[in-house]
């Protein structure tokens, strides 16, 4: 069988839509469940969860990174089909950034003199995304490993959407122990680790993600 009539094949398959799906589910949660049990024995959830959940800044962050990742999976499923482009679902992952943004932008602009690079830094900037990248290279590992077995043919782009799903993954895991929750903080050293991890994914899609 020729290489075009097998991804055709491939493509065309009507139970795969699911399997693909399914494949993907299944990596993410073991890789989660790696990564969060990196988080509990190296990190440890933040002492004052408690109160924090009490808080709407708390779950601002939580969902930021739920509805990243939320979008990202059906771009990863769509790529890890042979032959598919992502198409314009991939444009709705700019979504929650913007709204975020937008928030951090309102609270910088709230801030008190001298308030502001606070709201940026925090006590904790230094290690953020670092903390976030190790966190998600689990997550990434297990999407790679089923990826490799669903046939991509777009290999950087499935690896980079890959990327961004773990580092959403991982970042949700992060925020569990993080105390940080000022938006101009989150919007900046969160999404600098997840595109940190999209970019990784992306470098090591071409060489690791063939078949």
């Amino acid at each position: 069988m020729k290489t075009d009539d097998l991804i055709a094949r491939l493509s065309d398959e009507p139970l795969r839509t699911r399997s693909v799906e399914t494949t993907l589910a299944m990596a993410l949660v073991g890789g989660a469940l790696l990564a969060l049990a990196a988080m509990l024995l190296w990190l440890r959830v933040r002492p004052d969860i408690a109160t924090a959940v009490a808080t709407s800044a708390f779950w601002v962050k939580l969902a930021y990174a739920a509805a990243l990742a939320a979008l990202s999976f059906p771009v990863v499923a769509r790529l890890a089909r042979p032959d598919r482009l992502a198409g314009r679902i991939s444009i709705a992952i700019a979504v929650p950034v913007l709204m975020l943004l937008g928030l951090a932008l309102y609270q910088l602009a709230q801030a008190p003199p001298g308030g502001a690079l606070h709201l940026v830094m925090g006590a904790s900037a230094s290690v953020c995304s670092l903390r976030i990248i190790a966190l998600s290279t689990p997550v990434l590992a297990a999407l790679f490993l089923s990826i490799r077995t669903l046939a991509p043919t777009r290999l950087v782009s499935a690896g980079a959407a890959a990327g961004v799903l773990a580092g959403a993954v991982g970042t949700l895991i992060y925020a569990l122990h993080c105390d940080e929750s000022a938006a101009p903080f989150v919007v900046i050293w969160y999404t600098l680790g997840i595109a940190a991890v999209g970019t990784l994914g992306g470098l090591l899609g071409r060489t690791l993600l063939r078949w």
